[in-house]
């Protein structure tokens, strides 16, 4: 069999591989994605400049010491090479500080907590923008997402105007999940009881998938939702939507959507009762609940949905994370 045939098979056997991958983490739509995908290569490039030598050396050793070429040089005494030496550790020391310093780098400039700096890589924020604010709830086996400033909720569908800022901040009912949009960013956590927060920007209109990452249970696999990139028009013509023809997400609403259930359709909810979501973070949709975390006052205050007021009680461990006061 020629070389040429070889690879040639070779490609066609790649091709059938890849043919069902999506790129979506190589061709993302959202900055913050896109500075993820720039590290994944500068940092695939890096780690090849010392697996691509090693590998064609290895290979080109093996072949010129080969039994049949009595031209290559024996000699069994040889054991050091201070030249050699300096190759080999020299270049791997060098990559390594390389990824160690990008790593610390974007470490700090991607934590999702971080407020953006930028739009994109040639837009800045403009002056007086606000960040979107999304509260996301991981339900079994579905996503809620409440927009406390816009006061309405969505099932299993999320939008967000493109070109501003969102911030996300998620939890969940039961078990741990994990919230993920590859054309917008990494994967982030949602645990009960904890809240975890995102920042990031849409740049493209779309529609683009989302689901869950950490399996969580017997419904894991229906747990996807769009996400959906639009116009700031588009967003508010979306609003008056949910509003003309959702429910009401009051308590006792929320406590049938968050039975268990399975492949749920969108849905609209056109108001959300005032601190629903603090009261799901805290675990105190009933108060009278053990697995209260803290009694708050749940009325509604300036800033939001989950603006409560610590009242009286101490938590300590995860729980001190839930009632740490923040805005929505």
């Amino acid at each position: 069999m020629s070389m040429k045939l070889c690879r040639g098979l070779l490609a066609c056997i790649a091709i059938l591989l890849l043919a069902g991958c999506q790129t979506v983490l190589m061709s993302p739509s959202g900055d913050l994605a896109v500075q993820q995908r720039n590290l994944i290569i500068t940092s695939t490039v890096l780690m090849l400049l010392i697996i691509v030598p090693v590998i064609v050396l290895t290979l080109l050793f093996a072949w010129h010491f080969r039994a049949s070429n009595k031209k290559a040089h024996y000699d069994p005494d040889w054991d050091h090479s201070t030249i050699l030496e300096l190759l080999i550790w020299a270049a791997p020391l060098l990559i390594i500080i390389a990824l160690g310093a990008i790593t610390w780098v974007s470490t700090h400039k991607l934590d999702p907590y971080r407020q953006l700096e930028r739009l994109s890589a040639h837009q800045p924020i403009p002056e007086g923008v606000r960040p979107l604010q999304v509260d996301v709830v991981a339900l079994d086996w579905k996503w809620l997402f409440i927009y406390p400033e816009q006061g309405i909720a969505s099932v299993n569908e999320l939008v967000a105007p493109v070109d501003r800022p969102i911030q996300f901040k998620i939890t969940a009912t039961s078990v741990m999940n994990s919230f993920f949009i590859p054309a917008l960013a990494g994967q982030i956590y949602a645990m009960p009881g904890m809240e975890t927060q995102l920042q990031a920007v849409i740049n493209a209109p779309g529609e683009f998938k989302g689901f869950s990452a950490n399996y969580s249970g017997h419904g894991f696999s229906g747990m996807h939702f769009l996400f959906h990139g639009v116009s700031e028009e588009g967003f508010s013509q979306w609003v008056e939507k949910a509003k003309s023809g959702g429910g009401d997400l009051s308590r006792d609403a929320y406590v049938k959507l968050a039975a268990p259930s399975e492949n749920e359709p969108v849905a609209y909810y056109a108001t959300v009762e005032p601190g629903l979501y603090r009261a799901i973070l805290t675990r105190c949709v009933d108060p009278e609940s053990p697995s209260c975390m803290t009694r708050v006052d749940l009325s509604p205050h300036d800033g939001g949905d989950s603006g409560a007021m610590l009242q009286s009680g101490h938590a300590s461990g995860m729980a001190a994370m839930a009632t740490q006061p923040h805005s929505d």
